[in-house]
Formats: structure tokens, sequence, C-alpha cells
């Protein structure tokens, strides 16, 4: 069969608009399917964020930013600048909750307790306000003063306001030293209730310092009696 030179550029040009045609329609569908750039998109390191297809499904919590700088606890403006400021300041941030004035007063408070129960023989009432080691000191004397049959009678006459001495961090547990002055009138009979030691008529100046301790990694919020001295 002949075919002349016209009709074959013919039948080329409609394979050419043919092939453009499905060209055309292509690039259509592609543009549907992935969309156009508007030059708001993330960039192509960022993807999209993965969506839990599930209701049930936990996300996990949005991580804090971590503070620039190290926060300084608030402190009672009459120990700033003193030489325990540096020291209740490590305490208070181990432990937010202490308060230096209500410290003091439960101190003092405990002070009057364990005074008034040594005295008495009273170690139901010393055991919990004691550490292992000071309750063993204080239980043998007092076994001590009663296989001798001894008496002693203590009266607090004055108790002064309590001041601290000092403040320490060992690990996370804190020790305050507290100073108690007082004016004291002590007593101790034999068993025959001669005076001993000491006069009804005579009130002495007394000076301790009583170290308390809690660890402040710890739920129960109480503090104990774990050393004592005396100031001459």
């Amino acid at each position: 069969m002949n075919v002349t030179k016209d009709a074959m550029e013919g039948f080329q040009f409609i394979d050419i608009i043919l092939l453009a045609m499905v060209a055309g329609f292509i690039v259509l569908r592609l543009r549907n399917v992935l969309g156009r750039r508007t030059g708001h998109e993330s960039g192509r390191d960022s993807p999209a964020p993965i969506r839990p297809e599930a209701d049930n499904v936990v996300g996990l919590p949005r991580l804090k930013r971590a503070p620039t700088a190290l926060q300084t606890p608030d402190i009672e403006p009459a120990y700033l600048g003193t030489p325990l400021e540096v020291g209740m300041i490590q305490v208070k941030m181990a432990d937010p909750s202490f308060s230096a004035s209500a410290f003091l007063s439960g101190a003092s408070k405990a002070f009057e307790m364990i005074v008034a129960a040594y005295a008495k023989n009273d170690l139901d009432t010393l055991r919990p306000l004691l550490s292992s080691e000071v309750y063993s000191q204080f239980a043998n004397v007092i076994q001590e003063r009663e296989e001798r049959g001894e008496t002693l009678s203590s009266e607090l006459v004055v108790l002064r306001p309590a001041k601290f001495e000092s403040f320490e961090m060992r690990g996370s547990a804190a020790h305050v030293a507290v100073i108690f002055q007082s004016e004291q009138s002590n007593v101790l009979k034999n068993n025959a209730g001669d005076i001993i030691e000491g006069s009804a008529d005579h009130v002495e100046s007394v000076t301790d310092v009583w170290t308390f301790s809690r660890d402040t990694l710890s739920q129960d919020p109480n503090w104990m009696l774990v050393a004592t001295r005396s100031v001459e």
C-alpha cells in the first residue's frame, strides 16, 4: 500500500498531538495527587507529624525546658548576709517547706518536752523525739538513776528565744543546730529524799546546743534530736 508524503506528515502531526495530550493528562494527575508547593511548606527534612490512629494511644509528655540558671530559694530577711545564709539556703533547697520561724518554735517545744520527760524517766515520750544513739544515752542515765533510787526534779524557769547556730547538709540529711539559753532549777535526791546535787533555791543559767536532723527525701516531716552538748 502506497502512502503519500503529505499523508505521512499528517499522521506524524496527529501522533505529536496525542502524545502531548497524554503528557498533559499525566501532569494533571500528578499535581492532583502530590499537590503544589506554595512556599509555606516546611522543608523536606521536616516530615509531617505522625498522628495516632487510635484514641487509646498515650502520647509522651513534652519535656519542660531546663532552667537557664539555678534559682535561689527565698529565706527570711533576718538571715540574709549572715554566716547562716548559705547553710539555710542549702537546707531550703533540699526541703522547700522549711521555715526558720516555724522550726525554732517547734524546736523550743521539743526542748521543753525532752527536759521534762528526762527528769520524769519518761522513755515513752523520749523515744520518738530522739535518734537511736541519743535515746540510748538518755536511757542509760535514767536506768542508772533508777537503780540507785535517785529522783530528779527539773524546772524551766525561763527559756529565752532559741537561735540557730549552724546548718549543714550531709547527703540528703539536713542537720540544724539550735542554741537554747535557759534558767533552770535542778535538784537530784537519793532514795532517802536527801538532796545530793543542786538546790531548790538556786537557779542556774544553762546554755545547750542541740542538733536536729531530718532526711529530706523521707515522707516523714518530723525532726529528731541527734546530738546535744552544753556550753560552759
